[in-house]
């Protein structure tokens, strides 16, 4: 492993005013409720999904306050198909702890915003650096691979020991005036995800190619190193798609814990035979082509089964109709599967 290259930080600062992004929205603010939310809807999405999102959200939610006084179901509806919902979750109830702790003003350190739900550490220090110029090391999916090659650092981060290492050497390479903390720490960003790409490392276009230890061996994607992967599953699940006379669907709102939870959905089981006996008209129902949604850690193999009757199935649920459901917060899937856009 490399020394931390002297004059890192500098360079990149330089590279990201010419070269770097700076016309996303969430950019050129220290309102830290706007780089709050970009940060936790940019968590494992892209940017173009998030545009979209983010510009609906602060319409309807245009500060932390109003974001802590809306009802559970309005933010999870807003939140309907950017995925990993437990981020809206955590978003609302971070929102009302923001409002209950701190006046609605967010705290101004990396350590007490780590304090609050669904804040972690390089979250907690994003929010730092861009709004109050704290010296603080961010360290997300892009900005470990970017600090492992250059610095050659080829320990296994599956280990929490190497990846506690790995933050303290972050920390030692922050510029040394505070000032300079939001250009740096978004050129990190726009290095890990314009340039220092997972399969493709453009070496030709990067600020600090000469001091890569990864390019000087010839091997920028055999980093970084971790060795424990996710362990794929998949489920079949069968959805009941009831629909009345009238053209209303019959959702109801999942468990808090588990797959979609909190989410408005149609009926989820896990066997044909537990459909049936749920809806008996289900015999005679319209089997819609089976289609595979693809979680995380699992894929789901899913079977509508479609259903005209007058009364709903058994347990909780109700007829919702078809200008009311798409304001709910509804699981990706079954969103697509109303709309017509899967036979």
């Amino acid at each position: 492993m490399s020394r931390p290259p002297e004059g890192f930080a500098s360079r990149v600062v330089r590279w990201q005013a010419s070269h770097g992004r700076s016309s996303l929205p969430w950019q050129n603010t220290r309102d830290p409720y706007r780089v709050w939310l970009s940060e936790v809807m940019l968590q494992q999405t892209q940017v173009s999904t998030v545009l979209g999102y983010y510009a609906r959200f602060l319409a309807r939610f245009p500060d932390v306050t109003a974001l802590a006084a809306a009802h559970t179901d309005d933010v999870m509806g807003l939140w309907s198909g950017l995925g990993y919902y437990s981020r809206a979750r955590h978003l609302h109830r971070c929102a009302q702890e923001v409002v209950a702790r701190f006046g609605g003003r967010f705290p101004e350190t990396a350590a007490q915003l780590q304090s609050l739900p669904g804040i972690g550490r390089s979250t907690a220090a994003a929010i730092a650096a861009f709004c109050f110029h704290e010296r603080s090391a961010i360290l997300d999916g892009n900005v470990k691979r970017v600090l492992t090659r250059v610095l050659g650092y080829g320990e296994d981060l599956a280990m929490a020991a190497n990846e506690r290492r790995l933050w303290e050497m972050a920390e030692q390479l922050l510029p040394e005036q505070p000032s300079d903390m939001p250009a740096y720490t978004q050129a990190l960003m726009d290095l890990g995800a314009t340039v220092c790409l997972p399969r493709r490392a453009q070496c030709e276009a990067c600020p600090v190619a000469g001091d890569c230890a990864a390019r000087r061996a010839g091997e920028p994607l055999a980093y970084p190193v971790k060795s424990r992967k996710l362990q794929r599953s998949s489920a079949t699940l069968w959805l009941l798609w009831c629909v009345n006379p009238q053209g209303q669907v019959w959702l109801l709102k999942r468990p808090a814990r588990g797959i979609w939870a909190g989410l408005f959905c149609l009926p989820v089981f896990e066997t044909e035979a537990d459909l049936v006996a749920a809806c008996p008209e289900a015999v005679q129902g319209e089997h819609g082509a089976a289609f595979k949604h693809v979680l995380t850690h699992r894929d789901l193999h899913l079977h509508p089964v479609r259903v005209v009757t007058p009364t709903g199935p058994v347990g909780e649920g109700r007829w919702v109709g078809a200008g009311d459901w798409p304001a709910l917060g509804l699981p990706a899937p079954i969103r697509s599967l109303l709309a017509g856009e899967r036979g």
